[in-house]
Protein backbone atom coordinates (compact mmCIF):
# COMPACT_ATOMS: atom_id res chain seq x y z
CA UNK A 1 0.00 0.00 0.00
CA UNK A 2 1.72 3.21 -1.53
CA UNK A 3 2.07 5.78 2.12
CA UNK A 4 4.92 8.02 0.36
CA UNK A 5 4.33 11.21 2.90
CA UNK A 6 3.30 9.37 6.06
CA UNK A 7 5.40 9.93 9.16
CA UNK A 8 5.55 7.69 11.75
CA UNK A 9 6.24 7.87 15.41
CA UNK A 10 7.91 6.22 17.98
CA UNK A 11 8.30 7.47 21.88
CA UNK A 12 11.48 9.53 21.08
CA UNK A 13 11.30 9.82 17.39
CA UNK A 14 9.26 10.87 13.92
CA UNK A 15 10.31 8.89 11.15
CA UNK A 16 9.68 11.50 8.53
CA UNK A 17 10.27 10.83 4.28
CA UNK A 18 13.62 12.03 3.80
CA UNK A 19 12.99 15.34 1.51
CA UNK A 20 15.36 18.15 -0.30
CA UNK A 21 15.06 19.78 3.22
CA UNK A 22 17.05 17.02 4.72
CA UNK A 23 20.19 17.82 2.31
CA UNK A 24 22.35 19.84 4.74
CA UNK A 25 21.74 16.86 7.51
CA UNK A 26 22.24 14.42 5.40
CA UNK A 27 25.80 15.71 4.12
CA UNK A 28 26.75 15.18 7.07
CA UNK A 29 25.46 11.85 8.12
CA UNK A 30 26.63 10.70 4.97
CA UNK A 31 30.38 12.24 5.72
CA UNK A 32 30.68 10.43 9.31
CA UNK A 33 33.13 8.36 9.44
CA UNK A 34 31.10 5.33 10.39
CA UNK A 35 28.96 5.75 7.29
CA UNK A 36 32.18 5.93 5.50
CA UNK A 37 33.66 3.19 7.04
CA UNK A 38 30.78 0.73 7.03
CA UNK A 39 28.52 1.92 4.51
CA UNK A 40 31.09 2.96 1.96
CA UNK A 41 31.57 6.41 -0.06
CA UNK A 42 28.94 8.11 -1.62
CA UNK A 43 31.38 10.60 -2.97
CA UNK A 44 28.89 13.47 -1.96
CA UNK A 45 31.14 16.36 -1.50
CA UNK A 46 28.39 18.95 -1.16
CA UNK A 47 24.83 19.99 -0.01
CA UNK A 48 24.00 20.25 -3.45
CA UNK A 49 25.21 16.30 -3.89
CA UNK A 50 23.20 15.29 -0.97
CA UNK A 51 20.52 17.17 -2.75
CA UNK A 52 20.70 15.45 -6.33
CA UNK A 53 21.48 11.82 -4.21
CA UNK A 54 17.99 12.67 -2.46
CA UNK A 55 15.83 13.39 -6.03
CA UNK A 56 17.85 10.44 -7.98
CA UNK A 57 17.67 7.80 -5.27
CA UNK A 58 15.38 7.94 -2.39
CA UNK A 59 11.91 10.22 -3.98
CA UNK A 60 12.34 8.11 -6.96
CA UNK A 61 11.81 4.80 -5.11
CA UNK A 62 9.31 6.52 -2.34
CA UNK A 63 7.37 7.41 -5.80
CA UNK A 64 7.82 3.97 -7.34
CA UNK A 65 6.99 1.70 -3.79
CA UNK A 66 5.64 4.40 -1.25
CA UNK A 67 8.49 4.14 1.00
CA UNK A 68 12.13 4.33 1.17
CA UNK A 69 14.12 6.39 3.72
CA UNK A 70 13.12 8.03 6.82
CA UNK A 71 14.82 10.84 8.53
CA UNK A 72 14.72 10.22 12.03
CA UNK A 73 13.89 13.31 14.05
CA UNK A 74 13.71 14.08 17.90
CA UNK A 75 10.21 14.81 19.30
CA UNK A 76 11.64 16.84 22.66
CA UNK A 77 14.29 18.78 20.63
CA UNK A 78 13.15 18.27 16.61
CA UNK A 79 16.96 17.44 15.96
CA UNK A 80 17.48 15.28 12.91
CA UNK A 81 19.88 12.36 13.95
CA UNK A 82 19.53 9.41 11.71
CA UNK A 83 17.87 7.83 8.73
CA UNK A 84 16.16 4.68 8.72
CA UNK A 85 15.02 3.47 5.45
CA UNK A 86 13.88 0.68 3.00
CA UNK A 87 16.47 0.17 0.40
CA UNK A 88 15.74 -1.40 -3.06
CA UNK A 89 19.45 -2.72 -3.70
CA UNK A 90 21.14 -4.44 -6.53
CA UNK A 91 21.95 -7.87 -5.48
CA UNK A 92 19.61 -8.55 -2.68
CA UNK A 93 15.89 -9.62 -2.93
CA UNK A 94 13.27 -7.69 -1.78
CA UNK A 95 14.05 -4.90 0.34
CA UNK A 96 16.77 -3.86 2.61
CA UNK A 97 16.10 -2.50 6.06
CA UNK A 98 19.16 0.37 6.51
CA UNK A 99 19.61 2.90 9.55
CA UNK A 100 22.09 5.31 10.18
CA UNK A 101 22.93 7.31 12.78
CA UNK A 102 25.13 10.44 13.53
CA UNK A 103 28.04 9.30 15.83
CA UNK A 104 26.64 12.33 19.04
CA UNK A 105 23.58 10.00 18.69
CA UNK A 106 24.87 6.73 18.71
CA UNK A 107 24.59 4.16 21.34
CA UNK A 108 21.19 5.78 22.73
CA UNK A 109 18.56 3.21 21.51
CA UNK A 110 17.85 5.33 18.59
CA UNK A 111 18.49 2.78 15.86
CA UNK A 112 16.58 -0.31 17.63
CA UNK A 113 13.53 1.78 17.98
CA UNK A 114 13.42 3.56 14.78
CA UNK A 115 14.18 0.18 12.99
CA UNK A 116 11.89 -1.77 15.25
CA UNK A 117 8.90 0.76 14.02
CA UNK A 118 9.48 0.26 10.49
CA UNK A 119 9.93 -3.44 10.32
CA UNK A 120 6.26 -3.71 11.99
CA UNK A 121 4.81 -1.04 9.53
CA UNK A 122 7.15 -2.70 6.72
CA UNK A 123 4.79 -5.95 7.42
CA UNK A 124 1.56 -4.89 8.66
CA UNK A 125 1.05 -1.69 6.64
CA UNK A 126 3.43 -2.16 3.40
CA UNK A 127 2.54 -6.24 3.63
CA UNK A 128 6.20 -7.11 2.43
CA UNK A 129 6.71 -10.83 3.06
CA UNK A 130 10.42 -10.00 4.35
CA UNK A 131 12.99 -7.83 4.91
CA UNK A 132 16.64 -8.48 4.52
CA UNK A 133 19.86 -6.46 6.23
CA UNK A 134 23.34 -6.23 5.18
CA UNK A 135 26.27 -5.28 7.19
CA UNK A 136 30.12 -5.76 7.21
CA UNK A 137 30.92 -8.66 8.87
CA UNK A 138 33.26 -5.89 11.26
CA UNK A 139 30.58 -3.74 11.92
CA UNK A 140 29.43 -5.33 15.28
CA UNK A 141 26.96 -2.75 16.74
CA UNK A 142 25.02 -3.19 13.57
CA UNK A 143 25.56 -6.98 13.74
CA UNK A 144 24.38 -6.89 17.38
CA UNK A 145 21.24 -4.72 16.33
CA UNK A 146 20.09 -6.59 13.25
CA UNK A 147 20.28 -9.65 15.60
CA UNK A 148 18.09 -8.33 18.60
CA UNK A 149 15.96 -6.78 15.27
CA UNK A 150 15.04 -10.98 14.47
CA UNK A 151 16.93 -11.12 11.45
CA UNK A 152 18.60 -14.64 11.23
CA UNK A 153 22.47 -14.84 9.03
CA UNK A 154 21.97 -15.93 5.65
CA UNK A 155 25.30 -15.79 3.94
CA UNK A 156 28.21 -13.48 2.49
CA UNK A 157 27.64 -11.88 -0.12
CA UNK A 158 28.92 -9.43 -2.55
CA UNK A 159 27.04 -6.46 -4.07
CA UNK A 160 27.54 -5.55 -7.91
CA UNK A 161 28.58 -2.36 -6.82
CA UNK A 162 30.95 -2.81 -4.12
CA UNK A 163 34.26 -4.48 -3.44
CA UNK A 164 33.53 -5.17 0.18
CA UNK A 165 32.10 -8.66 1.50
CA UNK A 166 28.56 -8.25 3.47
CA UNK A 167 26.67 -10.36 5.84
CA UNK A 168 23.39 -11.10 4.70
CA UNK A 169 20.31 -11.06 7.29
CA UNK A 170 16.86 -11.90 6.63
CA UNK A 171 13.61 -11.47 8.79
CA UNK A 172 9.86 -12.74 7.85
CA UNK A 173 6.76 -11.50 7.93
CA UNK A 174 5.69 -13.39 10.83
CA UNK A 175 1.96 -14.19 9.50
CA UNK A 176 4.35 -16.24 6.33
CA UNK A 177 6.61 -18.16 8.96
Amino acid sequence: MKQPDKSFKTERLILKPTSENDTKFLFDLFNSPNWIKYIGDRNIKSINGAKVYVNTKIIPQRKSYGYSVYTLIRKNDNLKIGTCGLYDRDGIEGFDLGFAILPKYENMGYGFESAKKLINISFKEFFLDSLSAITTKDNMSSIKLIKKLGFQFIRNIKLPYDEKEFQLFETKNPIYR
